[in-house]
C-alpha cells in the first residue's frame, strides 16, 4: 500500500459515444464525490475514444505514477470494440490473460448455453486478476494489483464497483489536511507577490470571482502541516490588513 498522503487517484473513461454526443458521462462526478467524501485526491480524469493506443499511452501513463491507484471505465464487454482486457494485460501483465475460473462460471450460470460463443470471452483476463461484483447481471469487473480497477461503462454497474473497490481498499484517507480560506475583495495580481512566497509543501488554490460587478479572489492553503498553514496564510492577512483591502474568512466559491 502507497503512503496515504501521496496516493494519487485517476479515471480513465472509454467511450467513443460520449466525445461524440450520443451519451452523457456520469463516472466523472460520481468518483469524484466518492473520493472527496473518503479524504482522496482525483489527480487526473480522462475522457478518450475507443483507440488501443490511445488507451495503452494512457495506461503506460499512469503506471509510470508509482503512487497512482486507478478506476477504468468501459470497454471489457464481448463486441469488437471492447479492447479494454487486452491493452490493460499489454500494460499491466505482460500480455499475460488466461480464463478466470470464477468468473467463467458466473458468466455461465447467467447466461446458461447463451454464454457461447461470445459472452464467455469476458472471463478471459490479465493473469492474476480479482474480480469486482456486478449488482446487476453478475458479469464481474475485474483489477489488479489492489490499485488498477477495470468496470463497465454502465453506471448502474460501474458505481457498486467503485464502492466496492474503495470500500476493500481505500474507504478513508487518515491522513489529517488543514485548509484556511479567505474571499479579499481585490483582484488576483494584487496578490501574486504574496502568492511566490506561500512555502512548497502547503497547497495554494487562488480563484477570482465576480460578485455583483465586484473583482474578488479566494485563496485557499491546504497542508497536513497546521503550523505552515497557518503561517502563510498569515502572510496574506497582514498585507490584505496593512493596505485596506477587505476580506471575509471564508470561501465564497463553496
Amino acid at each position: 500500500m502507497q503512503s496515504e498522503e501521496l496516493i494519487n487517484f485517476y479515471s480513465v473513461i472509454i467511450g467513443t459515444e460520449l466525445l461524440n454526443g450520443r451519451r452523457k458521462d456520469a463516472h466523472f462526478s460520481f468518483l469524484n464525490q466518492e473520493l472527496l467524501k473518503r479524504g482522496w485526491r482525483h489527480k487526473a480524469s480522462f475522457i478518450i475514444e475507443d483507440d488501443p493506443s490511445l488507451m495503452e499511452n494512457i495506461y503506460n501513463l499512469i503506471k509510470a505514477d508509482k503512487y497512482s491507484v486507478m478506476f477504468s471505465y468501459g470497454g471489457i464487454g464481448s463486441t469488437p470494440d471492447d479492447l479494454t482486457r487486452q491493452v490493460a494485460a499489454k500494460v499491466f501483465t505482460n500480455g499475460e490473460m488466461q480464463f478466470h475460473q470464477e468468473a467463467k462460471k458466473l458468466i455461465e450460470e447467467q447466461f446458461k448455453e447463451e454464454a457461447y460463443p461470445h459472452r464467455i470471452n469476458m472471463s478471459y483476463l490479465p493473469i492474476n486478476a480479482k474480480l469486482l461484483d456486478n449488482v446487476v447481471n453478475n458479469v464481474p469487473g475485474f483489477y489488479l494489483e489492489n490499485r488498477f480497477f477495470f468496470t463497465p461503462g454502465f453506471p448502474s454497474m460501474s458505481q457498486a464497483m467503485v464502492t466496492q473497490a474503495l470500500d476493500t481498499y481505500y474507504a478513508k484517507n487518515s491522513v489529517i489536511k488543514y485548509r484556511l480560506s479567505l474571499t479579499a475583495t481585490c483582484g488576483e495580481s494584487t496578490l501574486i507577490d504574496i502568492m511566490k512566497k506561500v512555502d512548497s509543501s502547503v497547497e495554494l488554490s487562488s480563484l477570482p470571482k465576480f460578485v455583483d460587478g465586484v473583482r474578488k479572489t479566494v485563496i485557499s492553503l491546504n497542508s497536513v502541516d497546521k503550523n505552515k498553514v497557518e503561517s502563510n496564510f498569515s502572510m496574506f492577512k497582514e498585507y490584505l490588513d496593512k493596505n485596506q483591502i477587505e476580506y471575509v474568512l471564508k470561501d465564497i466559491s463553496i
